[in-house]
């Protein structure tokens, strides 16, 4: 289930496109890893090139983290583009910090898990970008199985993909993205980076991502 959203939305999608985090191109189509065709790529890794635009996002993060999920006591970041944000959020609002590996090491103590925590801390998962929800629940289920309590997700960017919402309503945890699809793409718009035949064509990817081929 998402959560009211009291940050500014715009603001953070104006920033992603500045700095060219997501690019937009319903004529010639990504191809994610999933095979999926996609107008849209997001890559919020460039925005840690740009401090002041970081510094930025890092607040609304912040912002958001404190305002609904007070009682955190511990942030976890997601391997590997969530770590940094975790880190920088975690510093800012003077929190122990663990990040999550995509697998556990397959060497030393075989961690999957990094850093030190202790069982039922109320823990705030850190995430830069949500699609199907399904990685992001993934680490989720392994910090409940290591005995944390996850209390709440936080991302830079969401889709806004039904089924990402109703995965995380079935898995009863609660998420906030600093910015969304629909937000960034009516700004597109507005800035006329996109036609509204673009547009159009953009918001009817979102309905169905796997069958979408492009304008």
């Amino acid at each position: 289930m998402t959560t009211t959203i009291t940050h500014n939305t715009r603001a953070v999608a104006e920033k992603l496109l500045q700095v060219k985090a997501i690019r937009l191109n319903a004529r010639e189509p990504f191809t994610w890893s999933s095979g999926w065709k996609s107008p849209i790529y997001c890559d919020n890794r460039k925005v840690l090139s740009f401090p002041y635009i970081r510094d930025f996002i890092k607040s609304e993060m912040c912002n958001v983290l404190f305002s609904r999920w007070p009682e955190a006591a511990m942030l976890a970041g997601v391997a590997t583009a969530g770590i940094p944000w975790g880190a920088m959020a975690a510093d800012q609002l003077k929190l122990p910090y663990i990040y999550v590996r995509s697998k556990p090491k397959e060497h030393g103590l075989g961690q999957q898990i990094e850093g030190y925590y202790e069982k039922g801390q109320p823990t705030v998962v850190i995430e830069d970008l949500i699609s199907t929800g399904k990685s992001s629940l993934q680490v989720v289920e392994i910090l409940k199985q290591a005995g944390l309590e996850v209390v709440g997700l936080v991302s830079i960017f969401d889709y806004g993909f039904g089924q990402a919402a109703d995965a995380f309503a079935a898995a009863g945890v609660p998420y906030i993205s600093l910015s969304n699809y629909p937000t960034l793409i009516g700004l597109a718009l507005e800035k006329k980076l996109i036609s509204p035949e673009e547009e159009a064509a953009l918001m009817k990817w979102r309905e169905d991502p796997a069958g979408w081929q492009g304008v």
